[in-house]
């Protein structure tokens, strides 16, 4: 099966990795919720992903998965936010979180729709719907039709690739 090539104004693909091509500043974005979400310079996304794990490298930027049953954040049902590991955005409120019995953090719906960008997956023999953190690109797993009301959505990411924010503990976007 041939691999598509998605073309977007933030990312080439080379290979499995998806790289920034925007070298210079972009104009501010923000999301309806008020977060920030102007991509990250090639520089900013290599210095924030030099404080990544091997672990969380392989799942954030070459789109791998963390076997189920096995990420730290399975389990959590605390009240708070769930944010990319990369760059900080706020992308899952445990309020949407449920239990799908699949092994990974399953969501109905995303913190703001603008956080959350969905990609076609032709990897493994699969056609899937990738889905990619708004604001840096990072891999955060695939969104499939077999979810809870009110969405009908089931969002199934990697633990690797989030970071859990208490409710009231500050954790805004990482700044470059």
């Amino acid at each position: 099966m041939t691999r598509l090539k998605y073309r977007c104004p933030l990312f080439s693909r080379k290979g499995t990795t998806v790289t920034p091509t925007r070298t210079d500043a972009a104009p501010p974005r923000t999301s309806a919720s008020g977060h920030d979400l102007t991509p990250l310079t090639g520089a900013e996304r290599e210095r924030l992903a030099a404080a990544l794990t091997p672990e969380e490298r392989r799942v954030l930027l070459h789109q791998g998965t963390e076997r189920p049953f096995c990420g730290g954040l399975l389990a959590n049902k605390e009240p708070g936010a769930y944010h990319c590991r990369l760059c900080g955005l706020p992308l899952f409120k445990s309020a949407a979180k449920f239990e799908s019995g699949t092994g990974w953090p399953s969501f109905y719906e995303p913190f703001d729709p603008e956080h959350v960008s969905v990609r076609r997956d032709t990897s493994h023999g699969m056609v899937r719907d990738e889905i990619v953190c708004g604001r840096c690109g990072g891999h955060l797993g695939h969104v499939f039709e077999d979810g809870p009301r009110p969405t009908g959505l089931r969002y199934c990411l990697n633990s690797a690739s989030l970071k859990f924010a208490a409710e009231g503990e500050a954790r805004g976007a990482t700044s470059a």
